[in-house]
This record gives C-alpha cells, sequence and structure tokens, in this order.
C-alpha cells in the first residue's frame, strides 16, 4: 500500500511538473480519449471563449484532471484499510469509485459550460439571423461561397472557425450539401438546420431564380429576427413581473410586520 501511495503522489509531482508530457500521451491516445468528447463540446467552448481558445488544451486539461482525482480517490480509500484481505476484497469497489470521482471531476468543466450556454441562450441564438441578414447583402453581388468567405472577417467569433472549415470544404470541390449540414450540426443554434438548407439552395440553381430565393431567405431570416426579438422582450417583461412581485410581497410583509408590532405595543 505504501508503494502505491508513494507511485501515486510521484505521478502526480512529474505530470505537474510537466517530467511527464502529457501533450504526447494526449496526442498518441486521442482516438481513445476522443470518444470521451462530447458532441457540443467545440460549439460550447466556441460559445464561451471564442475561437482563440485551445479547444486540444482544455480537454487534455480535463482528461489531467480526471486522472489526478482518479489516484488521489483511489489512494485515499485504500489507504482507510489496514489489512491486506480488506484490502483485496475491497479493491474492486474501490476502484469502481475512483472511476466514478474521475468521470464526476472530468466532467465538471462541460456542466459549466452547458450552464453558460443556457444563460446566454438568447444571445448566442440570435447571433445567426443577424450574420445571415448581413450575408444576404454580400450574395446579391456575389456567389454564396464566395459571400461567406467576405463576411468571415466580420462574422460572430462563435461561429468562425465552422465558417472556415465550411468554405475549405466547398472551395476542394464538394457542392453538396454536407458542408451546410456539418455547419448546422457543429452550431445547433435554433433553426440552424432550416437556415443552411436555404442557404445551400440560395447557391445553387439558375441565376434567374436567385433573386426569388434570396427574397425567400431574407423573408425567413426577418422572421427568425422578430422571433428573437419577441422572445427576448418576453423574457424581460416576466423578470420585470417578477421583480415588481417580489417588491410588493416584501412591501406587505413589512406592512403587516409594522402592523402586528403596534398591535402587540398596544396591549
Amino acid at each position: 500500500m505504501e508503494i502505491l501511495i508513494v507511485g501515486a503522489i510521484i505521478m502526480f509531482i512529474l505530470i505537474y511538473n510537466n517530467t511527464i508530457d502529457k501533450d504526447k500521451f494526449f496526442a498518441d491516445n486521442q482516438k481513445y480519449l476522443e470518444a470521451l468528447k462530447e458532441d457540443d463540446y467545440q460549439f460550447l467552448v466556441y460559445a464561451r471563449y471564442g475561437e482563440d481558445v485551445d479547444i486540444d488544451q482544455l480537454y487534455s486539461k480535463r482528461i489531467t484532471m480526471g486522472f489526478v482525482a482518479f489516484l488521489f480517490v483511489l489512494v485515499l480509500s485504500i489507504s482507510n484499510n489496514n489489512s491486506a484481505e480488506i484490502i483485496n476484497a475491497s479493491f474492486f469497489l474501490n476502484l469502481v469509485v475512483s472511476l466514478v470521482a474521475a468521470y464526476f471531476i472530468f466532467k465538471i468543466p462541460y456542466f459549466q459550460l452547458k450552464g453558460y450556454y443556457k444563460q446566454h441562450l438568447q444571445e448566442i441564438d440570435i447571433m445567426l439571423p443577424y450574420y445571415l441578414k448581413s450575408l444576404e447583402i454580400l450574395i446579391q453581388h456575389y456567389t454564396v461561397p464566395v459571400a461567406i468567405g467576405k463576411s468571415i472577417a466580420d462574422a460572430p467569433d462563435i461561429f468562425k472557425p465552422g465558417l472556415r472549415k465550411m468554405i475549405d470544404r466547398i472551395n476542394s470541390g464538394d457542392s453538396s450539401v454536407d458542408p451546410y449540414m456539418e455547419f448546422a450540426n457543429d452550431y445547433p443554434v435554433r433553426d440552424s438546420m432550416r437556415m443552411m438548407r436555404l442557404l445551400y439552395r440560395l447557391g445553387i440553381g439558375s441565376q434567374e431564380r436567385k433573386q426569388e430565393r434570396l427574397m425567400m431567405f431574407s423573408k425567413t431570416v426577418s422572421s427568425l429576427q422578430n422571433k428573437a426579438r419577441e422572445t427576448k422582450y418576453k423574457e424581460r417583461l416576466n423578470h420585470m413581473e417578477g421583480q415588481t412581485m417580489i417588491m410588493l410581497c416584501c412591501t406587505g410583509v413589512g406592512i403587516m410586520v409594522v402592523i402586528l408590532v403596534s398591535m402587540m405595543m398596544m396591549f
């Protein structure tokens, strides 16, 4: 047991001091470690930190913290047992508890990103319609792929990596709807699937029908913008009503307390 504890401490110190190259370990085993990554992790990271963040580094840190938690809980649980027989009998249970603890520590950053997204849901969802509205002006003068390429510089930071990826696929010769659908999957904001299909249809077909499709695209984007505004105003109104009710309740309770105190003083 003492050897195991010392080994775990040494392993932690080596990782902490970068004596063991955890980045190389992560790269060598990326195929297996990627299986633990959530489907919307990249989208949530970009939504929280923007495009300049190193996603691989953040994910590597999650793996490292989970591994350290596994070692810590395993050593702690084994050190609480005195006899070798007890250790052998409970080792499997200790291992399971350590894995559960490691998985929980590994998931905490993801839950934090998820919480940030829920708090800023309306702000993030409304970014796509506003971006597409600005893209509509460029599409009047350029083809859809060229317009998307020119719009990237002024696009919201959250969408820039996905837009570059989409343009690279289109420029490499992929004329199918797949690059647009991949973007919609990577950025699952409200109505992203429908908007990407409309954007794809806008880029195909004859030039004569472009104006007709552009008008339909413009109406759809405007409708999404109006829906987002209505939702935002409704949330603000509900928040104000809630604050007003709290104020009225506090005022009523205060008045009742004052009345009760006055009545008690009279007696």
